[in-house]
């Protein structure tokens, strides 16, 4: 990917969110990026995936369900209950059919964004973890011990995340993705193995 063709969908994403979430947008790449560096990832495709993974975000409840409906995308429950969840998908949608993303790594990272899911590649942690860290965020909890830890262990600031947002959804009796639940106890099960 060339820089002018990042340039270029930056562009386009502006276009199309409003203006406090582009500037989240525009945070997740510089963190992605930063976070790339310090884990050896490929810096411009976190860059990319940064840019991409709230490219649905603004597009209207309404409409995340048709475009699902239309492409045969999966609606849980959940989902259908709360249609915001589906910007994930159907940004990974927009992202092969209006960016012309074929990198795998890429649509998974944004498709898992904000569920995750057990054994994510690093560019996957890499967007989940600089979603929740990016410079604009000023309230979460633990919010400047997960920023020190991302550089260190990427899988133990995911584990922190995951821990806090369950925590937070349990507060608010909020429906909970089981495949959250299901990532935390995976990347807890491994972080607890390596210090045994």
């Amino acid at each position: 990917m060339k820089r002018s063709d990042i340039n270029k969908i930056r562009r386009s994403i502006e276009k199309k969110l409003d203006a406090k979430r582009y500037e989240h947008t525009l945070g997740v790449s510089f963190t992605a990026a930063a976070l790339a560096m310090s884990h050896g990832a490929d810096i411009r495709k976190a860059q990319l995936a940064g840019l991409l993974h709230d490219c649905a975000k603004c597009v209207e409840n309404k409409k995340k369900i048709a475009i699902c409906e239309k492409h045969n995308i999966e609606i849980t429950n959940i989902e259908r209950k709360n249609p915001y969840l589906l910007h994930a998908k159907v940004g990974g949608y927009i992202a092969m059919n209006k960016y012309n993303i074929v990198d795998e790594d890429i649509i998974q990272a944004i498709l898992n964004h904000t569920t995750g899911r057990p054994a994510m590649s690093l560019l996957e942690k890499i967007i989940y973890v600089a979603d929740y860290i990016e410079p604009l965020r000023l309230k979460a909890p633990n919010l400047s011990l997960i920023r020190k830890e991302a550089f260190k262990d990427i899988d133990k600031a995911l584990m922190l995340i995951l821990k806090d947002d369950l925590a937070y959804l349990e507060s608010l009796k909020s429906d909970v993705d089981p495949k959250t639940k299901k990532t935390y106890e995976y990347y807890v099960k491994g972080i607890m193995k390596l210090n045994e």
